[in-house]
């Protein structure tokens, strides 16, 4: 349900909350809340909340460090859990200069600014639908899985199961549709899937969702992570995003009359992204842990090309209802949970807006398992790679004209300077593995 103003007000007032949480994230993701009370709800609406934008990664420099949270009260929805009794409620907030004017640094305006260049094409909805997935461990130190389970196990092997089912219900009190849940791969992996959305609600309640995951744990005393590749050995947890483009109600991924029913303007759009994806991975697998998991031999996609029921492509075309307009959309495999969704989902409409611009050329689909080719296979194919350090993306993103756009020049410059940070700080780490396999021999 989208509220105004007015009804926000008067549900607190009938509900008796007594704190509004204002949510926000920073340019890595990471989600930033403070609260008000009732009383000062409707001068919130109204002027909003000045904060200190230079204490907020990525935002803005300590001489110009004002900023303010303006609440959106479409986003209004009270929390499932209570403290004390105490009846808490949360929206999300758009950032905004003191003058009013939209903060560019901030993420939400970032993807807003990207929809709108969609509608300008004359596409009024991206849908969006991306299935995390996460481990559950005993504490943020020990990443022993706590069950032993495999894809789809159930009971005794799925110990995660009722920390699942709680989960499920606080979302759907949350008014988040969940389509369905499972035991992923590896042991103590998990997945609950999230029925689609328009880009910028399902960027809300893809926070909203991994807050609830990590709450749930923890209330139950365990752990949960989004990590990319928390154990060696094993499968990472991806986000898998499925995408489409709708124009007046219209799905305009689907061709009643292709081969595969799908249209010229969805082929276009796959090439967008199989010719910008090397340059944006450093800001869908932004970690120096994101390249862990994207090696050959563990389900995640590591060569640039698309198919339909081969999983081993980066982008697939899912065939579970072939023919049905409402279901043709794109599957990008190659991005992980730790992205901040916003700026994920920027970049990649952007890209496939790019490729529908300048109406790239499709190549024919990939059949063969990739994993299974020789490299000489690959390069006789045209096969790329993405990279394989967040180094090696980080130098491919300082070249993208298209990401720059998609991003913004603000969060451009600031994301690649704090990845250069974290590079840095990681070059220099001594690891275990190091201490093991040359402290003996050296």
């Amino acid at each position: 349900m989208s509220y105004t103003a007015e009804d926000v007000m008067r549900i607190v007032k009938d509900k008796n909350v007594r704190f509004i949480n204002l949510w926000f994230t920073d340019i890595l993701g990471i989600l930033k809340s403070f609260s008000i009370t009732t009383h000062e709800l409707e001068n919130t609406f109204a002027n909003g909340k000045g904060f200190d934008g230079s204490s907020i990664e990525g935002f803005t420099r300590i001489q110009e460090s004002d900023m303010v949270a303006l609440p959106d009260p479409t986003t209004f929805t009270i929390l499932p859990w209570k403290t004390d009794d105490v009846v808490v409620a949360r929206m999300f907030c758009d950032i905004n200069n003191p003058d009013g004017t939209p903060y560019e640094g901030d993420p939400r305006y970032c993807l807003k600014r990207n929809l709108e260049k969609s509608k300008q094409m004359g596409f009024d909805c991206f849908n969006i639908g991306p299935e995390l997935e996460y481990f559950y461990f005993p504490n943020e130190k020990d990443p022993t899985p706590l069950d032993s389970g495999g894809y789809f196990d159930q009971l005794p092997l799925d110990l995660g199961t009722d920390l699942r089912k709680e989960t499920i219900k606080s979302l759907e009190e949350l008014g988040i549709e969940v389509e369905y849940s499972h035991h992923e791969v590896a042991p103590g992996q998990h997945e609950i899937d999230l029925r689609y959305k328009d880009a910028l609600t399902m960027s809300d309640q893809v926070m909203t969702y991994k807050t609830v995951v990590k709450r749930v744990a923890y209330q139950r005393g365990y752990y949960a992570t989004f990590m990319p590749k928390p154990i060696y050995g094993v499968n990472g947890s991806g986000m898998h995003t499925h995408q489409s483009l709708f124009a007046n109600g219209r799905n305009m991924f689907f061709d009643a009359n292709d081969k595969y029913y799908f249209s010229d303007t969805g082929k276009h759009y796959i090439a967008g992204i199989l010719h910008h994806c090397r340059a944006f991975t450093s800001i869908t697998n932004q970690w120096v842990n994101s390249y862990k998991r994207l090696v050959p031999g563990f389900e995640a996609p590591v060569y640039l090309s698309w198919a339909q029921r081969n999983r081993s492509a980066l982008i697939r075309i899912p065939e579970y209802q072939p023919g049905k307009e409402k279901s043709t959309r794109i599957e990008f495999r190659s991005p992980d949970p730790a992205c901040n969704p916003y700026l994920a989902f920027s970049v990649m409409l952007r890209a496939g807006l790019d490729g529908i611009e300048k109406k790239m050329p499709l190549g024919p689909p990939s059949d063969n398992n990739i994993y299974e080719m020789t490299e000489k296979e690959r390069e006789e194919q045209g096969v790329l790679s993405l990279p394989e350090s967040l180094w090696e993306a980080i130098q491919l993103t300082e070249k993208s004209e298209i990401v720059k756009e998609a991003l913004g020049s603000h969060i451009f410059e600031n994301l690649i300077r704090s990845k250069r940070i974290i590079w840095d700080e990681h070059r220099a780490q001594v690891t275990r593995y190091e201490i093991e396999k040359y402290m003996p021999i050296l």
